[in-house]
């Protein structure tokens, strides 16, 4: 677990990618998506049981533990919170520049968890 990035001020330390973690993480940083965790987490199992396959399992993880990295790095939930709030601008230059961004901000969360 990380207590302190290159990336500045983090709520929470890095959590390790087990559901059990993630949740507890999810629990202080966005607590109001908790019930959508388990039911992506109950997805992602039955999926798993139907495809003899723990990829969507991994998938599952993955995508939370990157959730979970941008609230826990306020610098990093800023950024995405700005790029969302353009993605529908009636500007088609404004939405493309906010969809850029929102991309770039899942980029580096998503590496930051993989690391």
């Amino acid at each position: 677990m990380s207590t302190q990035a290159d990336h500045g001020r983090e709520l929470i330390p890095r959590p390790e990618q087990v559901p059990d973690a993630l949740r507890a993480a999810l629990a202080v940083v966005e607590p109001g998506r908790l019930e959508e965790m388990q039911r992506t987490k109950d997805d992602a199992f039955a999926k798993a049981v139907e495809w003899q396959s723990l990829s969507p399992v991994r998938s599952w993880v993955l995508a939370w533990a990157r959730d979970i990295e941008i609230a826990r790095r306020p610098e990093l939930s800023a950024r995405r919170a700005c790029a969302k709030s353009d993605l529908e601008h009636e500007d088609p230059v404004v939405a493309q520049e906010a969809l850029r961004k929102l991309s770039t901000v899942l980029d580096e969360a998503m590496k930051a968890v993989r690391e």
